[in-house]
């Protein structure tokens, strides 16, 4: 024993532990219930998510803090953290504008894929939403489609703290399932949103428009044929870019978090010789 302290060079996310589950399922399956319940709806229903948005908003937040609440409880972080999970939020908020409306070119996502992959996918849903959150604020884009942007995005990001190997894998390898993880995420994020919109938009094509009370196989059947038709592309550049940066920008970004997660404890251990 040398007296000298030498930190480990793997840096693992931070753990889920049994509150943070208990937070994240609950927030989950409000989501699915929010995004889905349309596709059960009886013809006379009234429906329209921009009469449930207020209520999804207003479950979400308590739900946002009672995730980082129950993840520094499980895990043991610090204030630094939560200042980390700050500053990246900051940056991706400022990241969006660069691309937003331009053939869904939003570089905003490779910053979610790759700090959901570090933090873990506790911290990283909170991330994707509070991101979200600031983003809508910066560029006025609030409306009834935010609290579910800020679900869809907090997913985006949690999905990236989910995929394996957080100790052993490394280098290329690495890059290339978040590069493949963030264009398969960057269409569900696309097909999740468009769910959302898709219901306000009835009397269009009878091949894709939604039909309230209408089976759920055949509603799904119109979505799929929508999403083909109105999204594909947008969600395609939004694919290509984040692949691109990924693998490009990645490295130098992967190393940057981890070390920024091992000043703030991010769970790093120490070996003493």
């Amino acid at each position: 024993m040398t007296g000298r302290t030498r930190a480990v060079s793997g840096v693992r996310a931070v753990r889920l532990g049994p509150r943070a589950v208990c937070a994240l399922a609950l927030t989950g399956a409000i989501g699915v219930a929010a995004f889905g319940w349309p596709l059960l709806a009886g013809p006379d229903s009234g429906l329209a998510h921009s009469g449930d948005a207020p209520w999804l908003f207003a479950a979400l937040l308590p739900l946002l803090v009672g995730v980082v609440v129950a993840t520094i409880a499980d895990s043991g972080l610090d204030a630094k953290a939560v200042a980390m999970l700050g500053v990246l939020a900051a940056v991706g908020a400022a990241l969006r504008p660069l691309g937003a409306g331009t053939a869904g070119l939003e570089p905003m996502f490779f910053l979610m894929v790759l700090s959901g992959r570090v933090l873990g996918p506790g911290f990283g849903f909170v991330l994707g939403s509070v991101t979200m959150f600031a983003s809508a604020l910066l560029t006025g884009g609030v409306g009834p489609w935010l609290p579910f942007q800020m679900l869809a995005m907090g997913w985006f990001t949690m999905g990236a703290g989910l995929l394996p190997g957080h100790g052993s894998l490394r280098g290329r390898a690495e890059r290339a399932m978040l590069a493949l993880y963030g264009a398969g995420a960057a269409f569900a994020y696309g097909t999740v949103m468009n769910l959302q919109g898709w219901t306000y938009l009835g009397g269009m094509s009878s091949g894709v428009s939604f039909h309230p009370g209408d089976p759920v196989q055949a509603n799904l059947a119109r979505f799929l044929a929508y999403c083909a038709a109105t999204s594909f592309g947008w969600d395609l550049g939004r694919a290509v870019l984040t692949v691109a940066l990924t693998l490009t920008a990645g490295p130098a970004l992967l190393r940057a978090l981890r070390r920024a997660t091992r000043r703030a404890a991010f769970d790093a251990e120490a070996v003493f010789r």
